[in-house]
């Protein structure tokens, strides 16, 4: 996630600038074209490409609000994420006693008890995570030729790559038991297992009386509603805008270009020579402005692909495992996520 309040004008010619040589190329060619052929005699009306523009606006407009649309969704669950997680810590923080229990337990085995849900869950928070970095062939790091090739860059240079320290294994080597983290390589999803963990050992505290049927059945409310969102999120990440929707706007939008230079170079010919010349620029500008409307809803309609565009999950995992664990009395609590080079993940 972009942090910073303006882009500069640098920064978007280095989102979209790389399009401007070949809008460059084919605008000056049509200009040769007018100007050493007998092109110049024939004339594209303007009218029929401004219907055309408009009609492109509005459909590249539209498929951006769909793709804002995910990402905002996306923002949601995780913003519920943080909801739940600090109602969980706080739910077993004062369910789980003895108050119905016949043989006490200490308070250091209460303790104990309580921070394996803790750890257990942070560790769930992780796993999701990764889970949800996982590349689809329908992004952009996993295209062939340049696409991917820049797709790739900007997941290791502008995405989750400039985080060296995101190691998931060290992860869940620190909040899971040995025996859970040798487990993980069994599960296609492990996420949903270490949920399934944690309402195991709900069942056990039960039989235990350290839970009574109420609260037992309120801390599997929690997590179905943690199972409910992992769902919602991996909804997001396995079902793509739909493809001919989205690779259409493209079509459109390069239709839209092919015709510009003849229709204003027809226009800026009644200037004479140098009309033709003049509306190379133009016709760059136009071009530009319409491909880089169509870049910005194609890198944002995947927020979990691991570059700029992305919803910080890494940030969001680390508040909530800082408040889970301060919430405990723990002494090892690390630091908050900080932006690099204007970008969280």
């Amino acid at each position: 996630m972009l942090v910073k309040k303006n882009v500069s004008f640098l920064g978007i010619l280095f989102f979209s600038g790389h399009h401007i040589p070949w809008l460059t190329v084919w605008a000056v060619s049509v200009a040769c074209l007018y100007q050493f052929t007998s092109l110049g005699e024939v004339a594209i009306p303007w009218l029929p490409a401004s219907i055309i523009a408009t009609a492109v606006a509005f459909y590249v407009g539209f498929k951006n609000n769909q793709a804002y649309d995910r990402v905002w969704e996306a923002r949601k669950i995780w913003g519920a994420i943080v909801n739940s997680s600090r109602s969980w810590g706080n739910m077993l923080d004062n369910y789980i006693s003895n108050l119905i229990r016949e043989d006490p337990l200490s308070e250091l085995q209460l303790k104990e008890i309580k921070q394996q849900l803790i750890y257990r869950h942070i560790a769930w928070l992780y796993t999701l995570r990764n889970q949800l970095l996982a590349t689809t062939q329908w992004e952009h790091a996993s295209q062939k030729g340049l696409v991917g090739k820049w797709g790739q860059r900007n997941i290791t240079k502008y995405g989750v790559g400039i985080y060296t320290n995101d190691d998931i294994d060290s992860i869940l080597k620190k909040y899971l038991t040995d025996e859970e983290y040798v487990r993980k390589t069994n599960y296609a999803n492990y996420a949903t297992e270490l949920i399934h963990l944690q309402g195991i050992q709900l069942a056990s505290l039960r039989q235990q009386n350290l839970l009574n049927d109420f609260r037992h059945l309120e801390l599997q409310k929690m997590l179905n509603d943690f199972y409910d969102q992992q769902g919602k999120a991996e909804r997001i990440k396995k079902f793509p805008l739909p493809r001919l929707y989205a690779n259409l706007s493209f079509v459109f939008v390069c239709i839209f270009i092919i015709l510009l230079p003849f229709c204003l170079m027809g226009e800026f010919s009644k200037l004479g020579d140098i009309g033709i010349w003049i509306s190379v620029p133009l016709v760059v500008l136009v071009g530009w402005i319409y491909v880089s409307m169509e870049l910005v809803g194609d890198y944002t309609e995947n927020p979990f692909e691991g570059s700029y565009n992305d919803v910080p999950m890494l940030s969001i995992c680390r508040t909530i495992e800082i408040d889970l664990l301060q919430m405990f009395d723990e002494t090892d609590v690390p630091k908050p996520i900080q932006p690099i080079g204007n970008i969280l993940m």
